[in-house]
């Protein structure tokens, strides 16, 4: 495992994190929101404990999309860099594997939302237990 805290930020530098915990889990989202979102296949992200996340830099560069009935999307306004998500109520509980500086030290344990997989993007037979929707919490 890495040595925290684990950082991270936006393409241009202008958002910076800082996280005091190791994830506790990573997985793909396949769900038509997150393909849109990113314009790839699925989204990988690292689910947190909220009370161990720190924006340390860029708080006036961040924009948040909350979608009809779906959890919140937030980026650096600046870049576009895809950051966060979490609840409605604006509490970072995923980060974007992207935006992390180093490896947290997770393999992906799930792929969840698999039922609406790009059909131009296979799923790889790679033995991670699959969700037809969202994956049980």
């Amino acid at each position: 495992m890495p040595e925290l805290p684990l950082t991270g930020g936006c393409a241009c530098g202008g958002v910076r994190w800082e996280l005091d915990a190791q994830p506790f889990s990573v997985g793909y989202c396949h769900c038509t929101r997150c393909q849109r979102r990113t314009g790839t296949a699925a989204s990988l992200n690292a689910g947190i404990d909220p009370s161990a996340f720190r924006l340390v830099q860029g708080e006036e560069l961040l924009r948040t999309w909350t979608p009809e009935g779906g959890g919140s999307k937030t980026f650096c306004a600046n870049c576009g860099s895809a950051l966060w998500a979490g609840p409605p109520d604006g509490t970072v509980a995923a980060l974007r594997i992207g935006s992390f500086d180093q490896d947290p030290g997770l393999e992906p344990s799930y792929r969840q939302f698999v039922a609406y997989a790009a059909p131009w993007e296979p799923l790889p037979d790679d033995g991670v237990p699959r969700f037809e929707e969202r994956r049980p919490l």
